[in-house]
């Protein structure tokens, strides 16, 4: 009884862990009842590690099929353990599609979400006649010839703050569809087309309805003044088909200095995802 009362009389240590997987399996990041969700799985091998229930909270939920490369999330605990126990402990209880990357205590008011300045996506097409046979749970496939060029000059229409109702899905809750797109870039890579965007926040479903509309645009079906009408109409009926979530990969989640994420020995592995934007994909 004794150990117990201790423990709760513990001061709480808010910890900051940076979360890889593979969403091909998964019903998406959020808990859902008789599903496999990520949150799901991560919190169940962190409370093992802390010896009580852990709630974690992240930086964006990602939708079923859709991947990480660095989800970063956030959670308190009374528990003393060391930051590699955090880590390898978490892995050791954690699926092979999941992955911890490294583990930082910060400041309580450090939060994964609402401190967050900006988020990077990656989305990564296919472009060939031929479906894949091993590369389809991490590609969006097409077999129209898409031009990246003609794709590049439409996407930079949406670079900027702008109300993105077209974009978003229609079972979004988001309080308001405006948001801040501050880099989005198109580029060929032999049989690979590469979609990145960085923005303040984005709305459910929204790059993947900014592929599919590229991704029309590159085919030819429309002029790319197209991407124009669609953001003016304000209306999702006007956006065209939602890609695929194959494709899509959370790349990283970018923070003000004072949270400084960057923790030995895990800051050559965050350095490496900052500079590299999932090049391994």
């Amino acid at each position: 009884m004794s150990g117990a009362v201790d423990s709760v009389s513990r001061p709480s240590t808010r910890i900051a862990v940076g979360v890889e997987y593979d969403g091909s399996r998964f019903s998406g990041w959020q808990i859902q009842e008789g599903a496999r969700t990520v949150q799901g799985v991560v919190e169940k091998a962190l409370s093992k590690v802390a010896n009580h229930p852990v709630r974690i909270h992240c930086a964006g939920r990602t939708d079923a099929g859709v991947h990480a490369c660095q989800q970063i999330i956030h959670f308190d605990t009374t528990a003393e353990r060391a930051l590699h126990a955090w880590v390898l402990g978490g892995n050791a209880n954690l699926p092979g599609d999941v992955s911890l990357l490294w583990a930082v205590p910060v400041a309580e008011s450090f939060h994964a979400r609402f401190s967050a300045r900006w988020r990077r996506y990656r989305y990564v097409i296919l472009n060939r006649r031929m479906r894949p046979a091993i590369a389809a749970p991490y590609v969006s496939w097409e077999y129209r010839p898409l031009d990246a060029t003609v794709m590049a000059d439409a996407a930079q229409h949406l670079v900027g703050e702008h109300d993105f109702s077209s974009f978003r899905a229609y079972a979004c809750q988001a309080k308001h569809p405006v948001r801040t797109i501050h880099e989005l870039s198109v580029r060929r890579d032999g049989e690979r087309i590469y979609i990145d965007v960085r923005a303040n926040a984005f709305l459910h479903h929204m790059v993947r309805n900014i592929a599919g509309v590229l991704m029309t645009i590159g085919a030819g079906e429309r002029q790319v003044s197209w991407v124009r009408e669609v953001l003016a109409a304000r209306d999702r009926q006007c956006g065209g088909v939602t890609a695929p979530p194959a494709g899509l990969y959370l790349v990283d989640v970018g923070y003000p200095e004072e949270f400084s994420l960057y923790c030995e020995p895990w800051r050559a592995t965050r350095r490496r995802v900052d500079r590299d934007r999932c090049s391994w994909i």
